[in-house]
């Protein structure tokens, strides 16, 4: 009995230190010499589940030893109004503050009433979210759009 707990007890041990088990994911060579080539990335959004997706994306490529030059999410749709003062979302932010730049679509705010004092700090708003994407192709980010 004494040895099926030491073993018990080790496997969980083992599981435990297993960086795997909490969800951390080890990109192999090859994908952290290819992103490395462009390391400029930029995202279009419309969620919050996408919002915290891509912010949790930054952290897995700094984990992965990757060197980001520039990092942007173009927000635009109802989450836009989740970017307010005192939200969720901004304490969620908070960290990525000076590391990740957020531009937020003035027409996504026009339509969904979304004053730009009510947006919390770190914010920018662009004028259009396809014209940004757009022109952030143009200068070579990677870019994807959820």
């Amino acid at each position: 009995m004494k040895r099926i707990l030491s073993l018990l007890l080790f496997a969980v041990a083992l599981f435990f230190s297993n960086p795997g088990a909490y969800g951390q994911k080890q990109l192999d060579k090859g994908t952290i010499e290819d992103l490395q080539k462009t390391p400029k990335y930029a995202f279009v959004l419309t969620t919050e589940r996408h919002f915290k997706g891509v912010l949790s994306m930054y952290d897995l490529l700094i984990e992965n030893g990757l060197q980001i030059e520039e990092y942007e999410i173009v927000v635009k749709g109802l989450v836009v109004k989740e970017l307010i003062k005192d939200s969720e979302l901004e304490t969620f932010f908070e960290k990525y503050k000076g590391k990740v730049k957020v531009s937020v679509c003035s027409v996504a705010m026009e339509k969904l009433g979304v004053e730009a004092e009510s947006l919390f700090d770190g914010l920018d708003i662009t004028p259009t979210a396809s014209v940004r994407m757009l022109q952030l192709q143009a200068l070579g980010y990677n870019t994807l759009t959820y």
